[in-house]
């Protein structure tokens, strides 16, 4: 269902697209750019915060086999994987698009050009959602484990202090 919406979004943005010159198109762009940096790097600080001692371990020249996809660390790692991808696409449409104007003969496809140059900059932005929603997911296990140690504490301080009301010379109430 979610690939036919996809397929959906982008034909309408190839059919749109055509009639946004690549002036308007190119804020976007640097836009989408600035957003998978900044996702990049948060991801990196997390990495540097909540795994600092198996980066540093990755990165041993004794460690011939260095595995980053045990332990969460695949799961952290992702979203920096598609930032790169996404910003090193968007890096190559800014260097080759001012190289494709300039070439005459493309000139007769430059409606078919705006359209899949628009295109493409929905696909980025779809894969750079998708890629925000994939950087929800660990923060989303840190929630759940410091909301299951914070359960664990207060069971275990509601235990305690069980305890020490129990009065050891009184016998246990009888159970029906």
């Amino acid at each position: 269902m979610a690939s036919i919406l996809v397929l959906i979004l982008l034909a309408l943005a190839y059919q749109f697209g055509r009639a946004i010159p690549f002036v308007e198109q190119w804020p976007l762009f640097e836009a989408l750019r600035t957003t998978a940096a900044i996702i990049f790097a948060v991801v990196g600080a997390w990495l540097a915060i909540v795994y600092p001692e198996r980066l540093k371990l990755s990165f041993r020249r004794d460690d011939p086999t260095p595995s980053l996809a045990n332990g969460g660390i695949g799961q952290l790692l992702s979203p920096a994987v598609h930032s790169t991808a996404i910003l090193s696409i968007v890096l190559i449409v800014g260097v080759t698009a001012p190289v494709l104007k300039r070439i005459a003969v493309l000139h007769v496809y430059s409606v078919e050009m705006r359209g899949l140059s628009y295109t493409l900059l929905v696909f980025l932005t779809l894969w750079q959602l998708w890629t925000v929603i994939l950087t929800l997911i660990p923060a989303d296990r840190v929630k759940d484990h410091s909301d299951a140690q914070d359960s664990f504490n207060s069971t275990v301080s509601s235990y305690k202090a069980l305890g020490h009301k129990v009065d050891p010379k009184r016998s246990p109430p009888e159970q029906h």
